[in-house]
């Protein structure tokens, strides 16, 4: 489980901020019980309900999946993350600069 890597990973001490969409799934008894065995060592941060912003990290998604991660088969996790580094690699050769048309100026 992330959260129990991300545990041990980082010192006690240290606040860990989790993002979460507010469409995500209801938090699961595992993650209440991993939350609880640490208290204040995580916090979950929900998004705006209409977070135009994360349009661009759900088309870069989106991008991902239909073109270097569509129909594949890995053998092992380290396949996915070299097939995934190098998809990336291959958008920021050619990187399309997003110019923002409305409200830009309620979120600067």
């Amino acid at each position: 489980m992330l959260l129990k890597e991300a545990d041990v990973y980082y010192p006690p001490h240290l606040m860990i901020r989790v993002v979460l969409d507010n469409h995500s799934a209801p938090i699961s008894k595992e993650t209440r019980g991993c939350l609880a065995h640490r208290p204040n060592h995580f916090r979950y941060i929900h998004t705006p309900k209409h977070s135009f912003r994360l349009n661009l990290v759900e088309t870069l998604f989106g991008k991902m999946a239909r073109t270097f991660l569509r129909q594949i088969r890995v053998t092992s996790t380290a396949e996915l993350k070299t097939r995934i580094l190098r998809g990336m690699a291959d958008i920021n050769a050619a990187p399309v600069v997003h110019r923002w048309k409305k409200f830009d100026f309620f979120f600067s």
